[in-house]
């Protein structure tokens, strides 16, 4: 089975997740990169590549998104010892600043936990959120690229453009 040389998965109820995780498809280039929703494809299919990317927003407070709590258990079965995984998070620093990406904190946790090479820490700059379990423990970067589409829809192209560079970069591709 031929495929590209990223994986990346992600979960989506509104959509906001979907949309950034095809921009940054397009962004790594559809050639490299394989996009799976994590509704209709096995989270294991992420053996299958070098690199990975994961797509995950946090809802209301602090709370995984129903399709990566439904598939939570299974990252267990995943190998992730020694493979490269950036993340990217979903979060509304406004309506929810005490539990902004969460849920990014959560899976970064659990992909650590399990052997993966964090890739893609991004600065906590410029946000507006009072609490984040997605913060390194120097609260200087989130464990991977922090997007809010409520609020900040605007800065997302750019973010999403300067992280994958940094994203190759870090995967050596």
């Amino acid at each position: 089975m031929s495929h590209a040389q990223i994986g990346l998965f992600y979960g989506s109820s509104t959509c906001y997740t979907e949309m950034a995780a095809e921009k940054i498809r397009a962004v790594l280039g559809e050639a490299r990169t394989d996009i799976f929703n994590i509704t209709d494809t096995p989270v294991v299919s992420a053996e299958f590549y070098d690199y990975l990317i994961f797509g995950i927003p946090t809802w209301d407070y602090g709370e995984l998104q129903e399709d990566w709590e439904e598939i939570w258990d299974e990252l267990d079965e995943v190998n992730f010892k020694g493979r490269k995984v950036a993340i990217f998070g979903l979060g509304d620093q406004v309506g929810y600043p005490e539990w902004f990406l969460d849920a990014m904190g959560y899976l970064h946790s659990k992909l650590l936990n399990l052997g993966a090479i964090p890739c893609g820490y991004w600065p906590a700059a410029g946000y507006q959120f009072e609490e984040s379990k997605a913060l390194t423990a120097d609260k200087s970067c989130f464990v991977g690229l922090a997007l809010d589409e409520e609020n900040e829809f605007a800065l997302s192209e750019d973010r999403i453009q300067e992280w994958c560079q940094q994203v190759l970069q870090e995967f050596g591709l």
